[in-house]
């Protein structure tokens, strides 16, 4: 399992042999899932990342719009192996008492799977199989015309001439890629932001649990062998670091419960935690003739709802679905070009990726205040709010997945 790192050169020999040369820039949930879809379909995708390194990433809520890719991969056992059921979720209030807990699994159960995986063990159940990929190469130059797309590629020192037919740029929230193009984007900063480390597994496997305080959360989050810990606040209060930070919610909660105490003390312990600041940022155009964002590129998500990556990797597979057989520059027979389908994809996708940033903005918005007053409000719309209701818009989402004919 896991990525086969090959040379450029050895991807770029296969690609030629394909009808549609394609560029997949970004090697993480978005590029590999799309990258890999393609391979299945017979298609030698150049699959490309800057990083020369494996972060182990962090843990995610995968929800079920991604059973479709999961599905066509032919990975679910693998899958499921690697990650754990999330059955129930719970809030507690800024005192650490429990405000709630509901049953999420029944919830969603009639959509699909919904599982706790950390990101290293989602990629490595996505690369089951033949994975080519090439690290440490970067895009320095992207010139489009309507017959393709020229790039120059750079590692290390030494630069690369290339041409594609289709290019796709998943290479993150921070896509430096996307700069190459004249697309514009917007950008919420919370303010807030948070470390994120990995805690010793309990016994409640199937429980993901929340506290709020007045200035900070703590998320606790199984995934197999281990939980996924959050603690965040006000990048104000975060920046004088961990171990004042983690004071301050003692302070708060002086039994917060054995979960949230073991979660603190791995705060602690971590000796590179991983910070994450609270930001997302929207495209306002996908597509550009043979150039496509996917995934984070084209919108990345606060974490709120934890739908993101459920959302990249539904987009992965709407794209391999319309680039499966694509005609490079259209046919006599009426057959689809490449900005065609790039059209399409953006015009079926983005509303719909669009609609769930929209949900986690506004949930982000109610969460991430440094407020006592606004803390009491809080804890009275948790215990009276279900997460049925709070799920509305994403059951809205899984009520009416794609299809690709």
């Amino acid at each position: 399992m896991g990525w086969d790192e090959i040379p450029l050169r050895q991807q770029l020999a296969a690609a030629s042999a394909d009808a549609t040369p394609t560029l997949i820039v970004g090697a993480g949930i978005a590029g590999t899932t799309l990258a890999q879809l393609l391979r299945r379909a017979g298609r030698h995708p150049v699959l490309i990342e800057r990083s020369s390194g494996r972060h182990p990433g962090y843990m995610l809520a995968l929800m079920p719009m991604a059973d479709a890719a999961i599905d066509e991969l032919g990975v679910r056992e693998a899958y499921r192996a690697r990650s754990v059921a999330t059955n129930r979720y719970r809030v507690r209030s800024r005192t650490g008492a429990v405000l709630r807990t509901d049953p999420i699994a029944e919830i969603l159960s009639r959509y699909g799977d919904y599982r706790g995986i950390s990101r290293g063990d989602l990629l490595n159940v996505l690369t089951t199989g033949h994975a080519p990929v090439t690290s440490g190469t970067t895009v320095t130059a992207l010139r489009e015309d309507p017959g393709g797309v020229r790039l120059t590629l750079r590692q290390g020192e030494r630069e690369i001439e290339a041409s594609f037919a289709v290019v796709v740029l998943a290479d993150g929230l921070g896509s430096t890629t996307r700069d190459l193009l004249t697309t514009a984007t917007t950008r919420v900063d919370t303010g807030w932001g948070g470390w994120v480390v990995w805690a010793p597994a309990d016994e409640a496997t199937d429980l993901g649990e929340e506290l709020w305080g007045t200035d900070f959360i703590l998320g606790t989050y199984p995934v197999a062998g281990a939980v996924g810990v959050f603690l965040g606040g006000d990048r104000a209060d975060t920046g004088a670091g961990r171990e004042g930070f983690v004071a301050r919610v003692r302070r708060q909660v002086p039994s917060p419960g054995p979960r949230a105490e073991a979660a603190l003390e791995a705060v602690l312990a971590d000796p590179d935690p991983y910070f994450w600041p609270l930001t997302d940022v929207r495209a306002n155009r996908w597509a550009t003739g043979r150039t496509v964002l996917l995934g984070d590129a084209a919108a990345g998500f606060l974490p709120t709802a934890g739908i993101g990556a459920g959302m990249a990797m539904e987009s992965a597979w709407v794209l391999a679905r319309l680039l499966r057989d694509p005609h490079p520059t259209g046919s006599a027979d009426g057959g689809p070009s490449v900005p065609g389908l790039l059209t399409s994809f953006e015009a079926r996708q983005r509303p719909r990726v669009e609609a769930a940033q929209d949900n986690s903005r506004r949930l982000a918005h109610l969460m991430f205040r440094r407020s006592r007053a606004w803390a009491a409000v809080r804890d009275l719309v948790a215990r009276r709010v279900s997460v049925a209701r709070a799920l509305g818009p994403i059951r809205e989402l899984l009520d009416d997945l794609p299809s690709v004919d």
